[in-house]
């Protein structure tokens, strides 16, 4: 009856799997699927290919912008996420940030600790949004003038 099988990203090709005990500083630019499994404490962004896919496995964390058309969260991304197709949160997903998508799938116990920014079309400019960023005390006088 409901075909949720069609706009779900193909995520059996991994190109690049970094590992559990693997902890990387640095940006990162993948074409493919990327599985990270370990930390890595930089900005991600998919390069060249709509269909690439980054996979977040239970035990992976990233400190960093994330900017991929596809995503697969089971662990945690401290930072905004841009993506222009889909986001799967599986239970254990933990985001703290801004996340921008296109179509997404929330699982129950998966967490968003930040605004969702919903995109009307497949924009592939989002993956090029700037945004502004607030500094703590900056956060804090503006709690409290509500």
């Amino acid at each position: 009856m409901f075909n949720k099988e069609k706009n779900k990203p193909k995520s059996a090709r991994i190109d690049t799997l970094i590992g559990q005990n693997t902890h990387i500083k640095g940006d990162i630019s993948f074409s493919g699927g990327l599985r990270i499994d370990g930390t890595v404490t930089g900005n991600i962004t998919a390069k060249g290919d709509d269909k690439s896919v980054l996979t977040i496995s239970e035990q992976g964390k990233i400190e960093g912008e994330v900017r991929v058309p596809n995503l697969l969260i089971n662990g945690s991304i401290s930072g905004n996420v841009y993506t222009s197709e889909h986001v799967e949160l599986a239970p254990k997903a933990k985001v703290i940030g801004n996340l921008y998508y296109h179509l997404l799938e929330m699982a129950m116990g998966s967490e968003v600790n930040g605004q969702l920014i919903h995109q009307t079309e497949k924009n592939e400019n989002i993956l090029n949004v700037e945004h502004e960023i607030i500094d703590d005390e900056e956060a804090f006088q503006l709690e409290q003038k509500d």
